[in-house]
C-alpha cells in the first residue's frame, strides 16, 4: 500500500475522506494541503505525511491511482497553479 494512503489509515481516517482528499487535490493542490492539516492528525504524522509528499511527489501519482482516480486532473491542477504563480 502507499505510505500516503497507509499514514492515512493508520491514523483513523475514513476511506471516504481519504477519496475527498485526493479529489480536492485533484482539483486544487494547495486546498488539499489545507484539508489535510485539519484532520487533527497528531503533529509528527502531519510532518511526515508532508515530508513524505515533498520528498516524492510520485507517491501522489501512486495514491491516485490506486484509488482509482483520474491522475491527468492533477496534472492540471499542477498546470494551473504554476501559471497562476508565474502571474503573480
Amino acid at each position: 500500500m502507499n505510505p500516503i494512503l497507509a499514514l492515512l489509515k493508520e491514523s483513523n481516517i475514513s476511506d471516504e475522506q481519504i477519496n475527498e482528499i485526493f479529489q480536492t487535490l485533484t482539483q486544487n493542490p494547495l486546498a488539499a494541503m489545507a484539508t489535510i492539516s485539519q484532520l487533527g492528525l497528531p503533529q509528527d504524522k502531519l510532518q511526515m505525511l508532508m515530508a513524505q509528499v515533498m520528498q516524492n511527489p510520485a507517491l501522489i501519482k501512486e495514491a491516485v491511482e490506486e484509488l482509482g482516480l483520474d491522475f491527468s486532473k492533477v496534472e492540471e491542477a499542477k498546470e494551473k497553479l504554476q501559471s497562476q504563480n508565474q502571474v503573480n
